[in-house]
């Protein structure tokens, strides 16, 4: 029971939110002083009740990243300025491929052949579909002398509600 009263008394002092100041130079207080059956709260002797400070709480949102590069010297323009403006779509671009290959997946078809017990040809090929809405530009920066970098977010509920409907056009498919 004893222990059972201490346990009360020390959570309702570290859930109360508030500090304690004693105004004596009290340095000992028996545990009957301190919390009282008769009572429901934790008293100290001496002690002056500060007002609880406020904690303002930041929400953090997960979300999903992708970035996309483009080389500008291979773009297909004789104008270099039209060249650049043609790498930084095409990082774009390939940064809205990578985004959309974190929410639906990418489809892989491999062929093999083998002949006398060595690989004659292997071939991958790659694929993805979906749509993407919501998307976040972060950045396009410069890297090195020839390519740009572009980044690209997507909030994680975006990303639930885009699996949701991508699932619904799937099961309407199959009926």
């Amino acid at each position: 029971m004893k222990t059972l009263l201490i346990l009360a008394a020390s959570s309702m002092a570290l859930l109360s939110g508030c500090s304690l100041t004693p105004l004596n130079s009290r340095s000992s207080v028996s545990l009957e002083e301190v919390f009282s059956p008769s009572k429901a709260s934790l008293s100290i002797p001496g002690a002056v009740e500060k007002p609880a400070t406020t904690v303002t709480l930041v929400e953090r949102r997960e979300s999903l990243t992708a970035t996309g590069y483009a080389v500008i010297s291979i773009q297909n323009h004789r104008l270099p300025a039209q060249q650049r403006l043609l790498a930084i779509r095409a990082a774009k671009l390939d940064a809205y491929r990578s985004l959309t290959e974190q929410v639906y997946g990418l489809k892989v078809d491999a062929t093999a052949t083998v002949a006398d017990m060595v690989v004659q040809n292997d071939t991958f090929r790659s694929r993805v579909e979906g749509v993407i809405h919501g998307a976040t530009l972060v950045s396009i920066t410069p890297t090195g002398d020839d390519t740009y970098e572009t980044t690209l977010s997507l909030d994680r509920a975006v990303v639930q509600d885009l699996r949701a409907l991508y699932l619904g056009q799937l099961v309407a498919k199959i009926r």
